[in-house]
């Protein structure tokens, strides 16, 4: 058994010695200081995370997708980011997934043994059919996961691109990848429980990632979630919304403008900006690659 005491994770935090002595506000304070050690952490790897962005943008947009592997809270992680990317963006579920190690129910009720096997890790990606299309990130906040190495060494054979996201320095034996992501945040508040700092830098990282990614594919204009089809009233009412916003016109012309376009806020937005039907709208989107802002202003 590997001795991991080295390992920043894994240390004590001096400030957090006398947590079980401290009031609740004193340690809600301490608690809050650290956080925003996560923060700078995730601060000091943006050149990293702005390759990391690039390698995911070129590879949906060459029809591949972003699968993470993790397991525990990293798994979690992977498999919230990645749930969330259909509701905030309209893409199909499949673009963007989350594998957590022991399969679904892992996310309600711990398998911690499912982590150690790195056979598991690499049976999963064979499972996703990966290929040279696709982007694997493998999420491991104390480093040496080996399902998530097994992920990454089986993804890189298949010619996938994989990046490793990991919040500890180096470890012996790492799998090799094309970007490593590394937020050192430091010894947590409760020794080892890398569901705080860690957990925190993590889901910054990866909320970073897919939607500047998404930002880039066009689901974006402003800064308003423009990629959206009303299918329940309270879409409906997001939708006339932001057509409202973005055109000027009241909530009731809005709303018209909306059910012409079928529910399609970029449709409707077109539309109205260059005084045509639904099909032509729709042609001016498909030769902007989707991009509202190119499909309204290009000439």
């Amino acid at each position: 058994m590997n001795d991991r005491s080295h390992l920043l994770t894994e240390q004590r935090l001096p400030e957090s010695m006398r947590l079980d002595a401290m009031s609740i506000d004193e340690a809600i304070d301490l608690m809050n200081r650290q956080d925003q050690e996560a923060v700078q952490a995730v601060a000091r790897i943006r050149p990293d995370i702005t390759r990391a962005t690039e390698i995911v943008v070129a590879a949906l947009r060459q029809g591949g997708r972003l699968i993470y592997y993790g397991a525990g809270t990293s798994g979690r992680l992977g498999v919230l980011d990645a749930s969330e990317c259909p509701p905030t963006f309209r893409v199909d579920p499949n673009l963007v997934q989350g594998v957590i190690a022991g399969g679904p129910e892992a996310m309600f009720r711990a398998k911690e043994g499912a982590e150690d096997s790195p056979e598991g890790g690499a049976a999963d990606v064979d499972a996703k059919q990966v290929g040279p299309n696709d982007v694997v990130m493998g999420i491991a906040a104390g480093g040496t996961t080996p399902y998530v190495h097994g992920a990454l060494r089986r993804a890189k054979e298949l010619g996938a691109k994989t990046i490793f996201l990991s919040c500890v320095q180096v470890v012996p034996n790492e799998p090799p990848v094309d970007v490593t992501l590394r937020p050192l945040v430091g010894p947590e508040v409760l020794t080892g429980s890398t569901r705080l700092k860690a957990g925190t830098a993590t889901k910054l990282v990866l909320n970073t990632i897919t939607t500047i990614a998404m930002v880039q594919l066009g689901k974006v204009y402003e800064n308003l979630m423009v990629d959206l089809r009303a299918s329940n009233i309270k879409l409906w009412d997001r939708g006339a919304r932001i057509v409202a916003t973005l055109t000027g016109l009241d909530r009731d012309h809005a709303m018209e403008l909306l059910r012409a376009a079928d529910g399609h806020v970029k449709l409707a937005v077109v539309m109205h900006k260059r005084h045509v039907s639904a099909g032509e709208a729709r042609l001016f989107l498909d030769k902007a690659g989707g991009k509202l802002r190119e499909a309204v202003h290009e000439s």
